[in-house]
């Protein structure tokens, strides 16, 4: 009887032999074919001396740092999964191993042996969906350039044809999320670093970012303005992504003297992390200030009135409103009626009356538009539905953007997501567009 192929093969780096134990021993029983270096050098050489799937690296290792090494493997090997193990006090260097290696995560120490298991086997399976996109990319390149090829007259051969590739191409964009909006994605899933480490926290900076872009345009921003104001609302607490998680889901008036002074100085540290980033610039501004308070009294800049940024002075609300839901801002989480009286006792102090006069009445109009939109078990999903909202894995990542037509794929797709993970994924749809069926009830 021959013996099932391994699962993949893993490089672990770090210049401690203990911690290079202690992952052999967690990964081998696995079926996981296991490589080990002491050193970023070492590692270099065994990615080209072998067939590697997946490398996980310490950041803190002599001669070659974890955030050079990975920066190498992703040069010399893009197709290897690059994963980093770093501690709290890493994070500058944690955040210039995300730019300069483009890592896949980053798992702190000590960590959690269910948790490291997990994340490589969806880094492994992410890596198979990769491969196979790229055989549907050049399957689809192939049957485009044998269609240019085909006699004109030869119509329904040529039709026959454009169904595959149409078929080819719907299969690719949904197992590729997307590509036109890399960017966006790239984004969201920045954003969604915070997701990952914080229950509480799960979908907090994309509720505000979506909140703070239609209130921009209620506002009359511009687009470059809005679309800025957005990125800025999605990556907003980035600064906090070297907190522990305590002091994450830690509210404000619970804080200690100390603690306050690590959390008055988040907005700089977003602005110093992002401002290499030439698209982001506008909005690293806005992160900067999206805590200064009308009246002079806030942080880090003491701004008050219009001196603040029109972006920060809406940001400042959305992100105060979706807090106080959360309990993030006081003793306990307030309800959607407390939470807006909250908001219009301090307009003028803390808030821009305007702002708080728009977002108001946004806020009531949104629950009148709520009662236009349904949410549907995945069972009794059928294509043509639309989204009316982003759909998110129960871990806090985005899975489909708000707008996308499903289709049979699709549905199945989410119903595997779902059945795996235990979990039921909220889904909403419009019940005015769904197409080739009577509108719902």
């Amino acid at each position: 009887m021959e013996a099932s192929p391994s699962p993949g093969t893993l490089l672990f780096v770090d210049d401690e032999p203990s911690i290079l134990s202690s992952l052999r021993r967690l990964f081998r029983p696995l079926g996981y074919t296991i490589h080990v270096a002491e050193s970023g050098a070492r590692g270099l050489e065994l990615l080209a001396e072998h067939s590697i799937d997946l490398v996980i690296s310490d950041m803190r290792m002599p001669q070659m740092d974890g955030a050079r090494f990975l920066e190498e493997v992703r040069n010399r090997w893009p197709a290897v999964m690059r994963i980093l193990l770093t501690g709290y006090a890493d994070v500058t260097s944690t955040v210039a191993a995300i730019n300069r290696g483009e890592i896949y995560r980053y798992i702190s120490k000590p960590w959690d042996d269910n948790e490291i298991v997990l994340v490589v086997q969806k880094a492994l399976e992410y890596k198979r969906l990769q491969s196979e996109n790229a055989r549907l990319l050049a399957l689809t390149q192939a049957q485009n350039a044998e269609l240019e090829s085909i006699n004109a007259s030869l119509e329904a051969k040529v039709q026959a044809r454009t169904t595959d590739l149409r078929r080819a191409m719907e299969l690719l964009q949904a197992s590729n999320g997307n590509l036109k909006k890399s960017f966006l994605t790239t984004i969201k899933l920045l954003s969604g670093l915070l997701d990952l480490r914080s229950q509480l926290l799960g979908g907090h900076a994309r509720r505000v970012a979506e909140h703070a872009r239609t209130l921009a345009q209620r506002l009359g921003e511009n687009e470059a303005s809005v679309q800025s104001i957005f990125f800025a609302g999605l990556l907003h607490d980035i600064g906090k992504i070297g907190w522990s998680e305590d002091l994450l889901d830690k509210p404000w008036n619970r804080l200690t003297p100390d603690e306050r002074g690590i959390v008055v100085k988040h907005p700089a540290v977003a602005q110093n992390l992002l401002m290499a980033i030439e698209p982001l610039r506008d909005a690293t501004v806005i992160i900067r200030h999206h805590h200064e308070r009308f009246d002079g009294k806030g942080y880090p800049d003491q701004l008050g009135g219009i001196a603040i940024p029109v972006g920060a002075r809406i940001l400042a609300v959305t992100n105060d409103y979706d807090s106080l839901l959360l309990g993030t801002l006081t003793a306990r989480p307030l309800t959607p009626t407390e939470a807006r009286v909250f908001l219009n006792d301090n307009r003028g102090s803390r808030y821009d009356p305007t702002v708080v006069d728009v977002f108001d009445a946004m806020l009531t109009e949104r629950k009148q538009t709520e009662l236009e939109e349904l949410q549907v078990r995945i069972m009794h999903l059928h294509p043509g539905m639309v989204l009316s909202r982003d759909v998110m894995h129960p871990e806090g990542y985005l899975l489909l953007l708000a707008g996308h037509m499903l289709d049979e794929h699709l549905i199945g797709q989410l119903a595997k997501i779902e059945k795996a993970g235990g979990r039921q994924i909220p889904v909403f749809v419009r019940n005015d567009a769904v197409i080739g069926r009577d509108k719902l009830k």
